[in-house]
């Protein structure tokens, strides 16, 4: 009688964790950006998706074999989702090396001496500055950027609307976009090997501030992407992780995302600041004609995210 309660107390136990992931599924295929509310659970999918697998697990336990096929199914449906992210792409470019790196400085206050030292350390050839102030350009300046990435497009300003672009190669036709809250960047880096490479560096409006512009810029920014031809590298903090179908969206055309196409896994950027952080992805490295061969998340004292750093190597 206590083995059949407590099979049953399993099992029950069991659907709830099934249900939780089959919900992180939902999330994940259906959250676009229509409503807040499930875009913002969105951000968490994968972690509901666990659940499908701890159902698997209390039902065999359990030796409910009919709840366990269920939960298999879902399994997976939930390793078709994130199996991918963990697996190199096979295919090769034979082009130039191009280091790229994103970095949110939290207003300005993060340790800029710490970037510059990495740029160095690493050899970044294209560096990417969220809430970039006029301060921070500045100390960015005294600590040696322009040793390492001489060529500059910023656009410095407060309140975490400012961004930059610092280029290891000349930069030309460059542009700032209208109709976002933040500014969003583009130029045209002048590569010795490769000729002409389009760079980006977007910064939409986090969802939890104003929902609505961070809806309209993301497909602003998809727009942007898919009028672009030749080979082109993006530098981002979208305030969108892997699990919102509007960021997979912007890999549906010729831009590939660096983590994927290196295997490199989940790559949780935020929040930095919090001992129990960070836990989602939301900063990231795009490329277009083109591969990554590495990439991955680096702390910066300071900031509230952790930066990214990717190798790629465009297409000859």
């Amino acid at each position: 009688m206590v083995r059949k309660w407590m099979n049953r107390a399993l099992l029950g136990l069991g659907w709830g964790a099934l249900v939780t992931g089959i919900a992180g599924i939902v999330l994940y295929f259906g959250a676009g950006s229509g409503r807040q509310l499930p875009v913002l659970l969105a951000s968490g999918a994968s972690y509901l998706m666990l659940g499908a697998l701890v159902a698997l697990t209390i039902f065999l336990l359990a030796r409910g074999w009919r709840s366990a096929a269920a939960a298999g199914i879902v399994v997976v449906g939930v390793l078709w989702t994130q199996v991918p992210i963990f697996v190199a792409d096979s295919r090769a470019a034979s082009g130039p090396v191009v280091t790229v790196m994103q970095s949110n400085l939290l207003f300005g206050g993060a340790d800029v001496t710490e970037v510059v030292r990495t740029v160095r350390a690493q050899r970044v050839d294209l560096l990417t500055i969220d809430e970039l102030t006029q301060e921070a350009a500045d100390r960015l300046s005294a600590a040696g950027v322009a040793e390492y990435l001489p060529y500059q497009y910023t656009q410095p300003r407060g309140g975490g609307g400012g961004t930059g672009i610092y280029s290891r190669y000349p930069l030309r036709d460059t542009r700032k976009y209208d109709g976002f809250l933040l500014d969003n960047l583009a130029a045209t880096m002048d590569h010795p090997q490769r000729g002409p490479v389009a760079v980006f560096a977007f910064h939409p409006v986090p969802p939890t501030v104003d929902f609505h512009s961070w809806s309209t810029e993301m497909h602003r920014i998809r727009e942007i992407l898919d009028a672009q031809t030749g080979p082109a590298l993006v530098g981002a903090d979208f305030n969108a992780t892997r699990d919102h179908a509007v960021f997979r969206d912007l890999l549906r055309g010729r831009f590939a995302s660096a983590a994927e196409l290196a295997g490199a896994g989940r790559l949780p950027t935020y929040p930095a600041d919090r001992t129990w952080g960070p836990i989602i992805g939301i900063d990231h490295i795009l490329v277009a004609d083109g591969t990554a061969e590495e990439m991955w998340a680096l702390t910066i004292p300071g900031s509230d995210h952790r930066a990214v750093l990717a190798r790629t190597r465009l297409d000859a």
